[in-house]
């Protein structure tokens, strides 16, 4: 009988497994969002339980092994824990929550009926030089508390015949330094102020190169796939220009994926929502093995195409159903041809695990999230 580890390298090595690789809850973009989870917990049977929440912008909940085992969800993640020092400083007003992260970013969250946190403080929007950059304090990314449990957390899930997946410190260095400096400060440094952009991308970088060296030391024999990203496309293209993500990013990108597979036997899983087929070979290029979460309603990211040029490179994890119409607004028979559409198109010679186009959100109808699940039963065994 093959094992959900076994399943999941079988795919990654583009071979055929028994069935498709189900990830629901192993990342931070693979996820639910806690209200979808409640729904879903309820639909099923399952006994009401306090949701935890492990990503808390996006207010995605834990899976617990209920559903794991219900579902029959094959790749499970283990998470990096909070710094020693306590650095999320949670307060409210009449309106919102707000907290402040460990990298000083603020977000909020309305007090009724909030869904998710949103960024409304960058804490270098008022830098000018790369000395304002290194005066920031950043997190420590050796903090021996990330790590605290983490290898016997991976031991477990490897002997319950799991593939594990860990993430990284923090998100790409684009959407990190959006964060940081704030969208239109570092959207304008890219053209006005390169000597800034660099310095606060060669941070994120140095940050990055210093966790996995750590990590890897610590993990790289008990986990099977990393978890690394960013946000390069829009709905309608890139976010920047293909000339300055090569000349930028590119490269760093390369550092850093070098560095991870040296020090380890891993596979590359990378995220970037929005249409950056572009760029899908240069990511190859640079040492990425899957690829999430194939926005399919995006420009120029049709499922057959992307299978046909790119499958025998790249593993695509997602692109199971769309989450932006099918999944919250179709009816449960919409959704099931939807799955059986994009396992026709991305099934084939494996180098498919299956996902939801990023995460489950908070509209999305138990009733879809079932009808999903059982086209995935239906029409997605090898024969």
């Amino acid at each position: 009988m093959v094992t959900p580890r076994e399943r999941l390298l079988i795919a990654l090595r583009h071979s055929e497994p028994d069935r498709v690789p189900f990830d629901l809850g192993a990342t931070s973009v693979t996820g639910i969002h806690r209200v979808a989870y409640q729904r879903l917990r309820r639909a099923l049977g399952l006994p009401e339980v306090e949701v935890r929440i492990f990503h808390t912008s996006q207010q995605l909940a834990c899976v617990d092994d209920d559903v794991v085992k219900l579902l029959g969800v094959d790749v499970r993640g283990v998470r990096r824990n909070p710094p020693s020092k306590p650095a999320i400083v949670e307060w409210q007003d009449d309106e919102f929550l707000y907290y402040r992260d460990e990298w000083g970013i603020v977000r909020r969250m309305p007090r009724e009926r909030g869904l998710y946190y949103d960024i409304c403080e960058s804490p270098l929007s008022n830098a000018e030089g790369a000395n304002d950059i290194e005066r920031h304090p950043f997190p420590d990314p050796v903090d021996d508390a990330y790590f605290a449990g983490v290898r016997e957390e991976a031991l477990k899930l490897r002997s319950e015949g799991y593939p594990v997946v860990f993430g990284s410190i923090c998100p790409g260095m684009l959407e990190m330094c959006l964060w940081l400096r704030g969208f239109e400060n570092f959207y304008c440094d890219l053209r006005a102020n390169m000597k800034l952009a660099e310095a606060l991308m060669d941070k994120i970088l140095e940050l990055k190169l210093r966790y996995w060296e750590k990590a890897l030391s610590l993990l790289g024999d008990v986990i099977d796939v990393v978890q690394e990203g960013d946000d390069y496309g829009g709905q309608h293209g890139l976010l920047i220009s293909p000339d300055t993500w090569r000349k930028l990013f590119k490269p760093r990108l390369k550092q850093l994926f070098e560095t991870i597979k040296r020090r380890a036997d891993v596979f590359i899983f990378f995220h970037s929502c929005g249409s950056i087929r572009e760029i899908i070979p240069d990511l190859i290029e640079v040492g990425v093995d899957a690829l999430n979460p194939i926005q399919v309603a995006a420009a120029n990211m049709d499922t057959r195409e992307l299978k046909l040029e790119f499958g025998d490179a790249l593993t695509f994890w997602g692109g199971g159903v769309d989450t932006q119409r099918i999944l919250p607004m179709g009816t449960p028979s919409q959704v099931k041809e939807e799955v059986k559409m994009r396992i026709e198109h991305l099934a084939d010679g494996g180098g498919f695990v299956f996902s939801a186009v990023h995460n489950i959100q908070a509209d999305v109808p138990p009733q879809n999230i079932i009808a999903m699940w059982e086209a995935l039963r239906e029409h997605g065994v090898y024969r």
